[in-house]
């Protein structure tokens, strides 16, 4: 018959309460602590310290009927690991939720670019799917896009995104909002009123 090893009590100031284990104090000393106040500063419960890297509600695609529109009526963008379509936002009616109280000339409401990605079953199970939003959204927040041409942003990932190296990925996002702020641009301009 084995015989357990005895459990103690480990209590540490630094942890909400006490702690068992089977393990003596002597294995944890190698352990570095690091000062709770230094983990998050005004960082609320639950919500963890990224919350400052988030994409504000404005600046992307919400819903439905945007990401319909900017496929019908919108223009496409291909790479090697992407397609991406836009649409400027004077170009097609606005849908209910654009607002008219900041409406500016050629019926453009909330100027700025909104991104928005969508990621099929086809691509992947859940946990690739979520790996390459969650890459796109760091590559778009760190190519800092054009956030003064109004248009709807659509980003179509390949199989190919999982396995591209960051930087490659980076690059051909820069490059797709060259390319969209180039051929949008110009169109601004021919706007009168």
């Amino acid at each position: 018959m084995m015989l357990k090893p005895p459990i103690q009590e480990i209590s540490d100031p630094e942890f909400r309460g006490p702690v068992t284990g089977s393990v003596p104090e002597a294995s944890n000393e190698s352990v570095e602590r690091a000062p709770a106040s230094s983990l998050a500063k005004n960082a609320k419960p639950g919500r963890g310290t990224q919350r400052k890297f988030r994409f504000p509600r404005g600046a992307r695609l919400l819903r439905h009927s945007d990401f319909e529109r900017v496929y019908k009526q919108g223009r496409r963008h291909f790479s090697a690991s992407m397609t991406v379509f836009y649409l400027a936002r004077g170009e097609a009616p606005l849908s209910s939720n654009a607002g008219s109280a900041n409406a500016k000339a050629c019926g453009v409401a909330r100027p700025g670019l909104r991104v928005g990605f969508t990621v099929g079953r086809v691509l992947g199970g859940a946990v690739e799917r979520n790996r390459m939003k969650r890459r796109l959204r760091e590559a778009v927040r760190l190519a800092s896009p054009p956030r003064e041409v109004p248009v709807d942003v659509v980003i179509n990932p390949k199989k190919s995104l999982l396995t591209a190296e960051f930087e490659t990925l980076l690059n051909e996002v820069r490059r797709a909002f060259v390319v969209i702020e180039q051929k949008v641009g110009h169109r601004e301009g021919e706007c009168g009123a």
